[in-house]
Order: C-alpha cells, then sequence, then structure tokens
C-alpha cells in the first residue's frame, strides 16, 4: 500500500526505501464542459510533462530539459515514456522513469512539471481538469510507493509544479509542491529557472 502524501510532504527515497529507480507517473482527466445551449460533455485538453534537470537550482543547457519534444537525457537517466495528446482514459496519462544514482553528481534537482498545451489559443486551463495525481512507482519492486492528489484550485493555471527530487549528501528526498503558475508554456515556464 502507498503512502498518500499531502502538499509540502517530503520523504527521503534512500534513507527509507533505498529506492534509486523511479517511475513519475502523472494522471489528470478533463472536466465535462458546457460549450453551448445544445453542446456539452468531454473536451479533451493537452498536457505535456516535463522533467527539468538543474544545477545548483539553475536549468544550464535546454538538454537538460526533458519533455515529449527531447525524450531521452544524455546520460540515460531521464526517459520520457511518450506524449499523450488528450488525457482521455482512466490511470496515467504521461510517465517520467528516473534513474537517480545514474544521474551525473552535477545535478542537485529534478523539478516535474505539467503544462497545458497552447493554453490561450485554445482557451484551457486546470480548473477544467480533474483527478490531477503523481505517483511514484519503485521500480525494482513493481509497486507505487508514493501518491500525491494535486486537489487545489487551479481555475486559471496553465502550468503546475507537480514536485521535485533534489539531491543532498547522496541522498534523493522527493517533494510534493502543487503550485499553480501562469506560464502559458514550456519556455516561459523554465524561465524561473535559468
Amino acid at each position: 500500500m502507498s503512502v498518500i502524501l499531502r502538499k509540502g510532504d517530503r520523504v527521503n527515497l534512500t534513507e527509507k526505501n533505498g529506492v534509486s529507480d523511479v517511475l513519475v507517473c502523472l494522471g489528470w482527466d478533463s472536466k465535462k464542459q458546457r460549450k453551448g445551449f445544445f453542446s456539452s460533455g468531454i473536451h479533451p485538453i493537452d498536457c505535456d510533462a516535463s522533467a527539468l534537470l538543474l544545477q545548483n537550482g539553475k536549468l544550464v543547457s535546454k538538454k537538460d530539459l526533458i519533455y515529449f519534444g527531447n525524450l531521452r537525457h544524455s546520460s540515460e537517466a531521464v526517459v520520457h515514456m511518450g506524449d499523450n495528446l488528450n488525457g482521455i482514459g482512466d490511470g496515467d496519462d504521461e510517465q517520467i522513469m528516473l534513474e537517480l544514482n545514474k544521474l551525473p553528481e552535477c545535478y542537485d534537482k529534478i523539478v516535474i512539471a505539467v503544462n497545458v498545451y497552447e493554453p490561450v489559443a485554445r482557451k484551457q486551463h486546470f480548473g477544467l481538469i480533474k483527478n490531477v495525481f503523481i505517483r511514484l512507482v519503485d521500480i525494482s519492486e513493481k509497486k507505487e510507493i508514493y501518491r500525491y492528489n494535486l486537489d487545489d484550485d487551479y481555475t486559471e493555471k496553465t502550468a503546475l509544479i507537480f514536485g521535485e527530487f533534489s539531491r543532498a549528501d547522496g541522498e534523493w528526498i522527493f517533494t510534493a509542491i502543487g503550485q499553480g503558475t501562469d506560464d502559458t508554456g514550456l519556455n516561459e515556464l523554465i524561465r524561473k529557472y535559468r
């Protein structure tokens, strides 16, 4: 049985669990929307997950941004498992595999974020999404160890920082963040880490 995390919770993956290979699973569902007098229903929203690999808290190179346009880090320690264009269906929508012990020492943090694709043009935001979660699966044991359900009101927010992995003294700590932002694209989001 996995542990349910709350916003701000921190867990030491190395010390308590000895976990180094983690599958980060992200999920969301579109809410039923009323579009007009005669039409309502589920209107798909394309959300994109990404991992930002930071050095001293900074994104040094675009090569350290793992997303649908750059699925694999050069170290092979971070691999995006593919883009889901609509978030339809139960379970995980996108997954990112982390081999934390394989990541070069110069990286001290991995930020996991999700942004709505073209939110201004499509008039979409996280207020139109429900059942938002991040879960961590221990790859070696093939079991979910932590889950964080992001249940705050993210109306008008177009990107979310789900959580982050940080390295300190050889140990990896995961923090559940759940911070919404007004960034309208990935390029805008990554400016916070430059």
